[in-house]
């Protein structure tokens, strides 16, 4: 099914060329709206907390969101004004002063969300941790665009993160709205290599299912042999000459996930590739 409704996330004037430029490679391949979504923050103050905050600092703040906002609309109207899919403008305010509120209430009506890789430089802490809300709770795929990554093509050929989950069965269903006609997609089992790999049954169908929809389907296993998952996907997606990744996301709990790390929060932190989480 092809693409109709991007939502673009602009958080961030550095980024959002970026961005712009990644939905728009989907875009004119199966002329999806394009929506470039700018929330403006509110200034919260908390209960029981006794702060006094001039007027003065309410105008300052007031005035930055507005120079903020016009700033991303001037790039938005850039970037799309010579395009021929439909391109929307989108400001809204977030009333609760929290981003990832105001987004999943967006994200939920699109196709695919496009979001920049979290920043590295600790100025955005609350971005780093809008993914994964926005992951977890908007019941849509989420493409992160890596830093300073300008996108020429995208979903042409891909690699699968697969394991026997319910989130990279999601991801492999989602990864076909965004697959070019034709695309390339190598399902990458990370684990133990089986002896006999036509006894794999599961990786098998799944490959033979995606195939009836049109890609080209390898099946690749590596073994882990203590590497990260997030640095074998990167690795191999490389080797591969992968435009993108695609991924089940936050397969574990919060807790397990804290403790421990998982492969999602590496991959939105490091990935050199575009990635498609799914959740």
């Amino acid at each position: 099914m092809p693409l109709r409704t991007i939502l673009v996330c602009l958080t961030h004037a550095s980024s959002a060329p970026a961005l712009l430029q990644s939905a728009a490679v989907l875009a004119r391949r199966d002329n999806a709206h394009v929506i470039g979504l700018f929330v403006t923050e509110s200034l919260v103050l908390y209960p029981g907390i006794a702060v006094h905050v001039p007027e003065v600092s309410f105008e300052a703040f007031i005035a930055s969101q507005q120079a903020e906002a016009k700033e991303m609309k001037e790039i938005f109207e850039t970037q799309t004004r010579a395009e021929d899919f439909p391109a929307e403008w989108r400001k809204i305010n977030s009333e609760n002063g929290f981003l990832a509120d105001s987004i999943i209430a967006s994200a939920r009506h699109a196709d695919l969300v496009i979001m920049a890789q979290e920043q590295d430089d600790g100025e955005l802490l609350q971005l780093n941790s809008l993914h994964e809300r926005v992951i977890r709770e908007c019941g849509r795929p989420v493409l992160v665009i890596p830093r300073n990554y300008t996108a020429k093509t995208l979903g042409q050929n891909i690699v699968l993160g697969w394991s026997e989950t319910r989130e990279a069965t999601r991801a492999m269903h989602d990864l076909l709205a965004v697959a070019a006609p034709g695309a390339k997609i190598n399902v990458l089992r990370i684990g133990k290599p089986p002896s006999n790999t036509l006894a794999d049954h599961a990786t098998n169908d799944l490959a033979a299912a995606l195939a009836r929809h049109g890609p080209q389907v390898t099946v690749v296993h590596r073994d882990k042999d203590g590497e990260k998952i997030a640095d074998i996907l990167n690795k191999e997606a490389f080797d591969m000459g992968a435009d993108m990744m695609a991924t089940g996301a936050f397969g574990h709990s919060r807790t397990y996930d804290f403790v421990i790390g998982a492969a999602t929060r590496a991959l939105l932190k490091d990935a050199k590739l575009p990635v498609l989480f799914s959740k």
